[in-house]
């Protein structure tokens, strides 16, 4: 059997499908299992795993409408049996690339919003989105239409490193002077920015805030990791212990995860990272707006979630519209902006005392 996953959102989203991956591969271990990513780093994710035998990369965003038509034309040669469209992808997009590829079965959700508009139907073997599900757990009820049994427990998100990922977190942990023993803390205070995703994050100086608390009550060294180092430096500069409060800077996902699997806990935003954080099995106190963290709560290892529960939350569920507010002005975002340092460390403090064995373990 040929098949062909079409991984076309982000990192998180990409993550969220190796459980799925790993139980149809544990049921077809013939499958020639191949992968079409958008994302460099969706990319560096799936080549690492042993399940996939190809990844295609085709960043659609940077390029003109008729060289992806002619590209996803190509692929049509490959003669694929199956198409899976990763969940979430409710967007026409996505269904009108996976039709052209030509595979006989097409797998992909019926989404309670914005279905029809969005061409969903042209996947031909479709299972009812539920909006109490995890995303794994939407993932694995796709593969299930292929008659793969779904265990009693799912599996965890996979990452996969190669000796060059580990090598290079030795470098930069010599680089920096850290000792193995040391305790570290990463962070991360970004997010996605498409779909005005931005809107999402905690204000980089109440991660500041946070990060002289870790650094003052823990003893521990603050790693920012993430793509925006404009932010991640303007967090270091209001640190009352900028030596201890350091910048992970790596052009690499993998290399970067091979630094965060050295820290003992992690803080985050609704973010990439939270989930790959989860696949290290970080313990994970995850920051969320307007999200239903019943869709995306860091995957099988403890964690906290921290949120407003506000009678208009969560508000954003998955379809092309960008994140909007119904207030306005001082009122708009409350679900982000009115979380407090005092409340994320105190969800810090009760997990650490959950790791440490003092209080019974969680993973919501």
């Amino acid at each position: 059997m040929r098949v062909l996953v079409f991984a076309l959102s982000g990192i998180g989203d990409a993550l969220m499908f190796t459980p799925a991956l790993e139980l149809l591969r544990q049921h077809f271990p013939e499958a020639q299992v191949d992968v079409l990513a958008m994302f460099p780093g969706v990319k560096e994710l799936y080549e690492r795993n042993p399940h996939v035998h190809r990844v295609y990369l085709w960043e659609f965003l940077r390029q003109p409408w008729w060289r992806s038509l002619r590209y996803v034309l190509g692929l049509r040669r490959q003669r694929y049996e199956v198409t899976i469209n990763v969940y979430p992808a409710n967007r026409w997009e996505y269904n009108v690339l996976s039709f052209l590829v030509g595979a006989p079965l097409r797998l992909g959700h019926r989404y309670r919003r914005l279905n029809w508009r969005e061409l969903n139907w042209l996947n031909n073997r479709r299972v009812l989105e539920e909006d109490h599900l995890h995303n794994v757990v939407e993932n694995a009820r796709l593969v299930e239409l292929l008659g793969v049994p779904l265990p009693p427990q799912l599996p965890p998100l996979r990452l996969y490193f190669w000796a060059q990922d580990e090598e290079a977190a030795q470098r930069w942990f010599a680089a920096q002077g850290i000792a193995a023993e040391e305790y570290c803390v990463g962070i991360h205070a970004g997010s996605a920015t498409f779909k005005n995703h931005i809107r999402r994050r905690w204000a980089p100086e109440r991660f500041a805030e946070l990060a002289d608390r870790l650094i003052a009550e823990w003893g521990a060294f603050v790693l920012l990791f993430g793509t925006e180092r404009e932010l991640n430096e303007y967090i270091r500069s209001r640190c009352r212990f900028p030596q201890r409060c350091i910048v992970v800077e790596q052009q690499s996902l993998l290399h970067s995860a091979a630094i965060m699997r050295r820290c003992r806990f992690f803080v985050s935003n609704d973010s990439a990272l939270m989930h790959v954080a989860a696949a290290l099995g970080l313990p994970t106190v995850a920051i969320f707006a307007y999200t239903n963290p019943a869709y995306v709560h860091p995957w099988r290892t403890p964690h906290r979630i921290v949120r407003k529960e506000l009678p208009c939350s969560p508000c954003f569920y998955y379809s092309p519209r960008p994140a909007r507010c119904r207030w306005s002005g001082a009122d708009a975002f409350q679900c982000i902006r009115t979380i407090t340092v005092e409340e994320v460390w105190a969800a810090c403090q009760e997990l650490r005392r959950v790791v440490e064995g003092a209080l019974p373990l969680y993973t919501g």
